[in-house]
C-alpha cells in the first residue's frame, strides 16, 4: 500500500478543519505513521488567512503550533490527491459529494464515522463559542485522529 494522504474539511478551515490536522498529525507522528496531511474548507472567504485565535491556542494548549497554517478553499484535485477526505460535519460532506469529480479516487465520509458510537455525528463547530468549545472539538478529533491512524496502520 502506498503511503496514505488525509484531507480534513470544514466550511471556512480556521477553526475545525486545522484542529483535526493538528490533532492527526501529532498522533500520527507519535505512532509513526508516515502520512501526508491537510486540511481545507469548502468556503472561500477565508483562503489565505490563519486559523482562528481561539483554535491556535486550544492546540497550543495541546502542544501543537497551528499558527502557520493558512485557510484554503478545497479543489477536485484534492479527489486525487489525497486517499482519504473527512468532512467535518454532514452539510460538508453534501458539499463535497456535489464537488466530487467522476475520476476521484479518494475515500470520502465524515470524520467522527472514524469514532464507534459516533457515527453521523458532527464535530462541534466551536466558531461561536469560548475556550470550552474549542477544547470540545479538540477532543473529539483527537478521538478520530487516533481511531484512523489506528486503522491506517493496521491496513499498512
Amino acid at each position: 500500500m502506498h503511503q496514505p494522504s488525509v484531507l480534513f474539511v470544514c466550511l471556512g478551515n480556521i477553526c475545525r478543519s486545522p484542529l483535526a490536522e493538528a490533532a492527526f498529525r501529532k498522533e500520527a507522528q507519535r505512532m509513526g505513521l508516515a502520512v501526508t496531511v491537510d486540511s481545507a474548507g469548502t468556503g472561500n472567504w477565508h483562503v489565505g488567512s490563519a486559523p482562528d485565535l481561539r483554535a491556535c491556542a486550544q492546540a497550543l494548549r495541546c502542544g501543537v503550533d497551528i499558527a502557520a497554517y493558512r485557510a484554503r478553499q478545497v479543489s477536485r484535485a484534492d479527489f486525487t490527491r489525497f486517499t482519504h477526505i473527512f468532512a467535518l460535519d454532514a452539510n460538508n460532506l453534501a458539499d463535497l459529494r456535489t464537488l466530487r469529480p467522476a475520476d476521484a479516487t479518494a475515500h470520502l465520509g465524515l470524520l467522527l464515522d472514524e469514532v464507534p458510537g459516533h457515527e453521523g455525528q458532527s464535530v462541534a463547530d466551536p466558531y461561536y463559542g469560548g475556550r470550552e468549545d474549542f477544547a470540545q472539538t479538540w477532543d473529539e478529533v483527537t478521538r478520530a485522529a487516533k481511531a484512523l491512524v489506528a486503522r491506517l496502520q493496521a491496513v499498512a
